[in-house]
């Protein structure tokens, strides 16, 4: 009986000193703790320009279990690893950064468990050793997008874990071009294991995420998986607009009855203009975050586009056959 797969998919961009040893630790663990395991390590790498494909080519050069993919650019930070994920082949495929802020020790924990019939681990960050003023945000954050969404989001979740063969299956069906993993988990109801941790900082080089990814990042969520933006600008418009009539009608009568007397100057004018003007551009700003995303997704433009493969002739043969399995085409 052939070994199971375990698939390893890590995204990088800019990552020339981490991906050595974060591949050199990941093959330690599978043929030191996990040896009953056969397995396979995909780096998708999203158009790096520091010398990481080299260093990914001399690695893939010395390890046939190690694979590699080149993009053609940078396709953003959730496009290229979802994308890495429906390229990999095993019976289950395991998520992780490459800077070892998600500890690669976790994975004997996620295979045991999956091993029990969980078809979904999920990493939770329980703490962080970020910066706290970052780790504050991150938090408030998924407490509030996971109060506004309409499915039951999941706090802390970045999208690290271990999925099963099946649902690595369902996510190479969706046809969406802007696909949101940690919604997709949160949506489809998967019999699903948490595993808290504690996030350690990089271990070398910084981080490539700065205040508009993290901005991209929350706009998608909410746009994807939330009706409040544009519920509570129906609703603060109309209230904003009801007040506004009163106070006009009651300018008006106030000017009437007594326009012997009454005299209010401009103050009442100029404040209810700036205050009806912010609220129409926030809220106009906010709708075109809903229709950027619905623009997006009907151009329907390719997930990613590949520049290069390595070894991916060179596969280890799962312990199913996935009949079932469709190429998931750039």
């Amino acid at each position: 009986m052939s070994k199971k797969v375990i698939s390893i998919m890590i995204p990088c961009f800019n990552e020339v000193e981490n991906v050595g040893p974060i591949s050199e630790k990941i093959v330690e663990i599978m043929e030191n703790d996990l040896p009953e395991y056969d397995y396979e390590l995909l780096f998708i790498d999203n158009f790096s320009t520091d010398g990481t494909r080299d260093r990914l080519e001399e690695i893939c050069a010395g390890n046939k279990k190690i694979k590699a993919i080149f993009n053609v650019t940078n396709f953003g930070q959730f496009n290229s690893p979802f994308y890495g994920m429906c390229q990999t082949t095993g019976d289950c495929t395991i998520s992780m950064a490459c800077d070892f802020q998600d500890p690669p020790e976790l994975i004997p924990e996620f295979v045991r468990e999956w091993e029990n019939g969980y078809k979904i681990v999920s990493a939770i960050k329980s703490s962080s050793k970020e910066n706290p003023l970052i780790y504050f945000l991150r938090t408030m954050y998924y407490k509030i997008i996971k109060n506004m969404s309409d499915v039951k989001m999941i706090e802390n979740f970045t999208g690290t874990g271990l999925y099963d063969r099946s649902f690595i299956n369902l996510i190479k069906k969706l046809d969406d071009p802007i696909p949101f993993l940690r919604g997709i988990v949160a949506e489809y109801n998967f019999k699903r294991k948490e595993i808290p941790f504690t996030q350690p900082k990089r271990r070398a080089g910084q981080t490539s995420n700065n205040f508009y990814k993290l901005y991209d990042a929350a706009m998608l969520s909410i746009t994807s998986y939330t009706k409040v933006g544009l519920r509570l600008a129906t609703f603060l418009g109309f209230f904003a607009g009801v007040i506004s009539l009163f106070v006009a009608v009651y300018y008006m009568v106030m000017k009437l009855t007594h326009w012997y007397s009454f005299s209010a100057g401009y103050a009442p004018m100029v404040i209810g203009v700036f205050l009806i003007g912010s609220l129409q551009l926030f809220f106009i700003g906010f709708m075109g975050e809903y229709i950027l995303n619905i623009n997006t997704r009907i151009m329907h433009r390719p997930l990613v586009v590949e520049e290069k493969r390595i070894n991916f002739d060179d596969k280890p043969e799962s312990s199913e056959d996935h009949p079932d399995d469709e190429k998931n085409e750039a």
